[in-house]
């Protein structure tokens, strides 16, 4: 070996050391006890910080899209209780909690408007992998980004449980069908 060659790989030896120390400092620092958590203590979600705390606020009133392609606003959603669930086809929780979502939307669907918002752009695919779990509600698109950006959504699944007069009352990550029948009794009936 070259006294190059050896310079090369200690160099690199060197950064890779450097990076796993910064990126073990970063770990930590996020794992304070101050660090907010913006799920609930009993869903599936990891407890990275990253989506916005909107509880307690208005659903924004944004247009999002149909299937077709159509503007639809988001305050044509208000007037009953209403669970927004964002997903998208990729996302491997996205994919666990759909029939769970199908479950209690066969329960309580009479009571509660269920809404899945695909932030990728209106496909005959995505409608096919949710209709294919068992999703029977109504799925709107946010290609554009205009919803998930005003909630503040950087991680899915996330869902969020609105009350008749549009006040987000609950958000969460990935959950089970027993967390969401025990949300929306709580939340919303």
């Amino acid at each position: 070996m070259t006294v190059n060659t050896r310079l090369l790989f200690g160099s690199l030896a060197v950064a890779t050391a450097v990076v796993v120390a910064v990126g073990v400092v970063a770990a930590n620092r996020n794992s304070d006890s101050d660090n907010v958590t913006l799920t609930s203590s009993n869903d599936l979600s990891p407890t990275i910080g990253t989506n916005a705390a909107v509880t307690g606020r208005t659903l924004p009133m944004v247009d999002i899209q149909t299937l077709a392609g159509d503007a639809f606003a988001t305050a044509d959603l208000i007037g009953r209780p209403l669970i927004v669930n964002f997903w998208y086809s990729t996302c491997a929780p996205c994919k666990r909690e759909l029939p769970a979502f199908a479950a209690m939307h066969a329960q309580f669907g009479d009571r509660v408007r269920f809404v899945g918002v695909d932030t990728l752009p209106p496909s005959p695919n995505e409608e096919a992998f949710a209709r294919d779990r068992g999703v029977k509600y109504e799925l709107l698109y946010d290609p554009n980004g205009e919803l998930t950006t005003a909630v503040g959504i950087a991680t899915s699944p996330q869902t969020l449980f609105i009350d008749a007069q549009g006040t987000i009352v609950e958000q969460t990550g990935e959950l089970t069908a027993d967390r969401l029948e025990e949300l929306i009794r709580t939340t919303l009936l």
